[in-house]
Order: C-alpha cells, then structure tokens, then sequence
C-alpha cells in the first residue's frame, strides 16, 4: 500500500507548500499552546495556496467542540487531529456537523496503558485513523523521542488490520530512521515534526525531502517482497 505521509507543525505557506511539493499527503497545524502554534487567521491564508489534494489537518489539544468546528470553517480543513483525551461524543459530533467528508485523527501515547485506549477508539465508527506518538511530562506531541517500536508492533501495529483501524507512527522520526520504523510497524501512515525542522516551527528543505522520499522508498520495498 502506499503510505500516507503528513508533515506537521507548518507555521508559514512557505512549509507547507515545501511539504506539498515533496509529495507529502498531509500537512499540519497546529491550533494549540505551543512553539509551533498557528492561529486560524493565519491558516485561512495558507490553506487556499496549497494543492487541493493536500489534506489539511488542524492538531487540537483540550479543544471544545465550538473551537474546532470555528477553525475547520474559517480555514477550510479537511480533517482535525484531537491530540488529546477528548470525550468519545467529540469524534461523533464532528461527524454529524461536517460529514464522511472531514477524516478525524485520534491519539494515543505508546505506554502500558495504550493497547486499551486503542480497544476503546475502535468501538467509535466515527475515527479514521490513530496516531501512535511519544509522550514526555511537559510535552504531549513534537517531542522528538522514539517509542519502543518493537514492543509497539506487537502490542499495536500488528492487530491493526483485525481491528479495522488505520494506524499512523509518530514521535521522534527524521530522515535517518523513518525507513527501519516503516519496516518494522508497517503503519497505514507516519507523521513528522521536529525530525525535519531547523528549529521550532522552521522546516529544513533537505530534511523534508529526505523524509518524504525515504518513507516513500520503504513502503515500496515492503511492497515488492
């Protein structure tokens, strides 16, 4: 299958469109208190400069429902990430609001408790895919730092087809390991932030592209096995 690639944290259209033009599926913004927060004035202006087939993902932490809604309006975003413990209503009224039309992205942070918090977002028929990312104490996303990929694969990735769920591998990738993490989660998709930035909210050029291509080459690697 080919993998779905998202470039997160976009702070400018300069980014989002370098993530476009490298063949990223999706790029990110983030609408949350962060070095990477962008306001929805911003995005608004963005948003009509990129390609249509890009996705445009708004990344939402302890966001109301009136929140998102307001910013996938005012931005035209074609899916929302809760990058939190929403309540499970949220996904469903996102649903009811915007139609199949919006993909609506969950997360969980790898740890002991993950594998039931998948459990519970596969009861929801209203998620379209999960996103597996690493967690510090001061940190909930951009955090740079690789989870146990083995472990993950068996806990998670391996049981992602019997439970009908699209999982995306996140936390710490970067050009250098994205191949050896696709080769060993088999994710529906992988998702970057600090792995190819400079600094916070600045994309580097080469990284972005590297990322992309190297993502790229090793799903269609595990394709011709």
């Amino acid at each position: 299958m080919s993998r779905w690639i998202k470039i997160c944290a976009n702070t400018s259209l300069e980014d989002a469109l370098l993530a476009a033009e490298a063949g990223a599926d999706a790029v990110g913004f983030v609408f949350a208190p962060s070095p990477r927060r962008v306001t929805p004035e911003v995005v608004a202006d963005i948003v009509p400069r990129l390609p249509p087939e890009v996705e445009k993902i708004g990344v939402f932490v302890d966001a109301a429902l009136q929140e998102i809604k307001s910013a996938v309006v005012a931005c035209r975003l074609t899916g929302v990430q809760l990058h939190f413990e929403a309540r499970p209503e949220l996904p469903a009224q996102l649903r009811e609001f915007f139609g199949p039309e919006l993909r609506i992205l969950r997360v969980v942070h790898f740890g002991p408790e993950a594998p039931q918090q998948v459990a519970t977002v596969t009861q929801s028929p209203h998620v379209d895919a999960l996103l597996v990312d690493s967690r510090t104490t001061t940190a909930v996303g951009g955090t740079g730092m690789v989870f146990d990929w083995k472990s993950a694969r068996m806990s998670l990735f391996q049981n992602a087809e019997s439970w009908n769920l699209r999982l995306i591998a996140a936390g710490g990738l970067t050009p250098a390991n994205v191949a050896e993490a696709v080769s060993i989660l088999q994710p529906w998709g992988v998702d970057v932030v600090s792995g190819v930035e400079y600094a916070p909210g600045r994309k580097d050029p080469v990284k972005v592209r590297e990322f992309v291509a190297n993502a790229r080459a090793a799903a269609s690697l595990k394709l011709q096995r």
